[in-house]
């Protein structure tokens, strides 16, 4: 891995988890940060000096302006992305953004075109898809295991606290969270179905605010989906399902079934088995043992974001294209915004949107 410095826009507690992410990946370390509130800086800061110095700066333009920096994490709230992520890439930096790439289309599109205009990678953080399990199940699909795809289903039935909606202003809104269960929680399993069922032909949706209070999105939703290859399937998100069950990806077709909550691999059956397949179970059905963000937003791993960082920074010194770019980050942002489209209208809504 070829040295790279690394910048962090924002400070909160996403940044945390890409700090340490970035620590464990040779050759790179967070050399500056940028942010508002001087104590979440400081703890930024204090994550990366395992590594050496990240001078944290009050000005963003000073802080892309940091000798040696050449990449840039955004990790400001979601409707907050568009404009540093374009700052940084007309600085010629590289550019990975949290998810959701944007809110709108129209925003994530303005995020591809500064890159591309730039010559700058772009990534978007979707770490769910370099578990093995989901790295193994994506095998299996291609190698045509399944055979033809019938169903496809994912369901993130998490529990989130009123105190979680009021800690921060932005949090249930339409202007900075872009959305609710959907596009804050459940965005990670609906661009896992996507990766591994294909284009979203279309959805017919409801979606509802049934618990808490104080907040502009939807805390419940149910859509039913067909993809493109004609199977059919299923996303449900809720923050209103206590206490919080893990998260699951379950995957059908003619020839067989496999199943995975949260990282583990729950299910795996074919109509005609391999001799590798006792051997992939026994690997990845081990049980994952905490609540893995059902019920609290800090109960999850910096892990996976540790591999896809270091994929895209793989990308970027051998000029290949990472796993996760940002014409993918924007496709589970087209579903979610078909899914509201059709939750208000109480229509089925076909993709790709015409308008945003």
């Amino acid at each position: 891995m070829k040295p790279h410095g690394i910048g962090v826009v924002g400070c909160g507690m996403i940044a945390e988890y890409h700090t340490k992410a970035i620590n464990e990946i040779e050759g790179a370390r967070v050399v500056a940060a940028f942010s508002r509130n001087p104590a979440n800086g400081a703890k930024i800061a204090g994550i990366a000096a395992t590594k050496g110095d990240c001078r944290i700066y009050d000005d963003i333009d000073a802080m892309l302006a940091h000798p040696g920096l050449d990449v840039v994490c955004i990790c400001t709230p979601s409707g907050a992305h568009l404009d540093p992520a374009v700052k940084a890439a007309k600085a010629g930096k590289h550019v990975v953004v949290e998810k959701p790439l944007e809110i709108t289309l129209s925003r994530c599109d303005a995020i591809i075109k500064a890159c591309d205009d730039s010559g700058v990678r772009l990534c978007t953080i979707f770490p769910s898809r370099f578990t093995p399990a989901n790295q193994q199940l994506k095998h299996a699909i291609d190698s045509g295991r399944f055979g033809r795809l019938t169903l496809g289903d994912t369901h993130v039935k998490w529990w989130r606290t009123q105190a979680y909606y009021d800690s921060g202003g932005w949090r249930g809104t339409w202007d900075l969270d872009g959305g609710g269960a959907l596009m804050n929680q459940a965005i990670h399993n609906v661009d896992l179905l996507a990766w591994l069922m294909g284009e979203v032909a279309s959805v017919q949706a409801i979606t509802a605010t049934l618990v808490h209070e104080r907040i502009e999105v939807e805390d419940t939703a149910v859509a039913a989906i067909r993809f493109r290859n004609g199977a059919l399937g299923v996303i449900e998100a809720a923050t209103s399902a206590f206490p919080g069950l893990l998260k699951r990806t379950e995957i059908h077709g003619e020839h067989g079934s496999a199943r995975v909550e949260q990282d583990d691999l729950t299910l795996w059956t074919f109509a005609t088995p391999a001799t590798e397949d006792a051997a992939i179970q026994a690997r990845l059905a081990v049980a994952t043992g905490f609540n893995a963000g059902s019920s609290d937003p800090r109960g999850i791993t910096h892990a996976g974001h540790r591999d896809q960082l270091a994929d895209f920074l793989h990308a970027i010194d051998t000029g290949t294209a990472p796993l996760v770019d940002g014409r993918e980050g924007r496709r589970s942002v087209e579903i979610i915004r078909a899914i509201y489209r059709s939750a208000q209208t109480g229509r089925a809504v076909e993709l790709p949107l015409r308008d945003d």
